[in-house]
């Protein structure tokens, strides 16, 4: 097969999926299946978007897209991949060099343009159907939306009919939980490719939504003190200089050497608050987060110097929680990560429910390194309670004790295999393995806050607070 031909392309014979060898990177078409050098690993990869290396520029960003002429040959191929069965956090441009052509490549199945028009003429016919029928029964005309195509960057798709729609998501976000997921949002590349803040430099995770002039540079500079993110190294410094700012832009409610939170109230500090989600999201993938930060209220912790207090990390909650959720959205910058940050945050959220008075659970979905340091805190809380008292426990004397909800201790229980059927009842045993690593925790050090320096009281939001505009 020639240089020129690129197989998998509309216009072939077969519709199947096509395995095949390549003898040139141009060859290669978005939604292909190939292996790539990663670690000293030989790993496999879906083709997600190609480009020149040397012009750093979008070549191609889905299958319809036109490819790339190189009748020259001068073109430096660089894949945007996905490694296959790996978290979204280690997709990367890869060059063409890095690619295996000794392995097979698997081209994507081809759509049948006929059948596929065909079974949509068939949905649009059954929403008219279902359409009339509810106009006639309730007397009204109703139109049937028609897709919206939602423009970011230079990149543009159309959202397909029922899929996603802002104002219902926002609504959501005020009656049933604080952040809502977006598989369109998910599924896009990461648009950054290194954050600045302070004197560390982090590569993001994912993407997030930041405006079109601020997306694919070299480098985004953002102040680590009010939030505000640059493009340009120059207008980074210039705003330095006038930045008077040296903490959250909130009330201090805690403070133990140098460690504080700041509680910032998000209907009083948008801009604060959208900057902070706008920066959580390049790290937070399941969670979709909105420029409508009006219901939530954000605990900002921070690390003093003579500088000022640094963010390590946040969390936010609902200001009234109809499911009872003491956190919404929980983040430890990577800068910061593996410190122990992670349980302080954990903690201070609960520490907040016993202030309250009633009992708490983080909202769900949880990340994946959300759910591991969750599963973590509870199990090192509840072996601690039951480690030190003598006799029988419930598991609603535990939730009393504890502060959380009788469906996580079960979840922490079941995860650490201590929930046992003996003499026609259940039991809580903790095995050697698991006392064993209790003792082991106990010999570390461990960051931990202290009641007795929170400084807070429950917030009461009166309905005319609550009501969101």
């Amino acid at each position: 097969m020639g240089s020129g031909s690129r197989p998998g392309t509309p216009g072939g014979p077969k519709s199947e999926t096509l395995v095949t060898s390549v003898t040139s990177a141009s060859q290669i078409t978005i939604g292909c299946k190939a292996f790539f050098e990663k670690d000293n690993e030989i790993r496999q990869a879906e083709i997600l978007s190609i480009r020149d290396a040397s012009k750093k520029q979008n070549i191609q960003r889905t299958a319809e897209d036109a490819p790339l002429s190189n009748s020259e040959g001068t073109v430096q191929y660089e894949f945007y991949v996905h490694y296959v069965e790996f978290n979204k956090r280690l997709d990367e441009w890869v060059l063409d060099s890095r690619m295996q052509m000794n392995k097979p490549v698997t081209f994507p199945k081809k759509k049948n343009k006929a059948s596929h028009a065909g079974s949509q003429g068939q949905l649009a016919r059954e929403k008219r159907r279902k359409t009339n029928v509810g106009s006639v029964a309730t007397g009204s005309t109703s139109v049937p939306d028609t897709p919206e195509t939602i423009r970011h960057d230079d990149a543009a798709y159309t959202a397909p009919q029922g899929a996603f729609s802002k104002e219902k998501e926002i609504e959501k976000l005020r009656t049933q939980g604080s952040m809502t997921q977006s598989t369109s949002e998910v599924a896009r590349m990461k648009n950054l490719d290194i954050i600045e803040m302070g004197e560390f430099q982090v590569e993001p995770w994912y993407f997030s939504p930041y405006p079109a002039e601020y997306a694919y540079t070299p480098i985004l500079y953002i102040c680590e003190f009010c939030l505000c993110y640059y493009a340009d190294h120059t207008q980074y410094a210039r705003h330095r200089t006038k930045c008077t700012l040296q903490h959250p832009p909130g009330n201090e409610i805690y403070r133990k050497d140098e460690i504080s939170f700041f509680e910032i109230d998000g209907r009083r500090q948008k801009t604060y608050c959208r900057n902070l989600c706008l920066l959580s999201k390049c790290f937070l993938d399941h969670k979709t987060l909105y420029y409508d930060v009006d219901p939530f209220l954000f605990y900002i912790l921070t690390k003093r110097d003579d500088k000022g207090f640094h963010i390590i990390g946040y969390f936010s909650k609902e200001k009234e929680s109809a499911d009872n959720y003491n956190l919404a959205c929980i983040l430890t910058l990577p800068q910061y990560q593996r410190m122990g940050f992670g349980r302080v945050l954990i903690q201070f959220s609960y520490e907040l429910s016993r202030a309250e008075r009633k009992v708490g659970s983080p909202e769900k979905p949880l990340s994946d390194l959300g759910l591991l340091s969750y599963r973590t805190y509870w199990a090192e809380v509840i072996v601690e309670h039951l480690m030190s008292i003598d006799g029988e426990i419930s598991i609603d004397e535990l939730s009393q004790r504890t502060f959380f909800t009788t469906q996580d201790i079960m979840h922490a229980l079941f995860n650490l295999d201590a929930i046992r059927y003996y003499h026609g009842q259940h039991c809580i045993v903790l095995s050697d393995r698991v006392v064993e690593s209790y003792e082991r925790f106990l010999k570390k050090k461990h960051r931990k806050i202290d009641p007795s320096c929170l400084k807070w009281t429950p917030k009461v939001f009166t309905q005319a607070e609550l009501r969101y505009i």
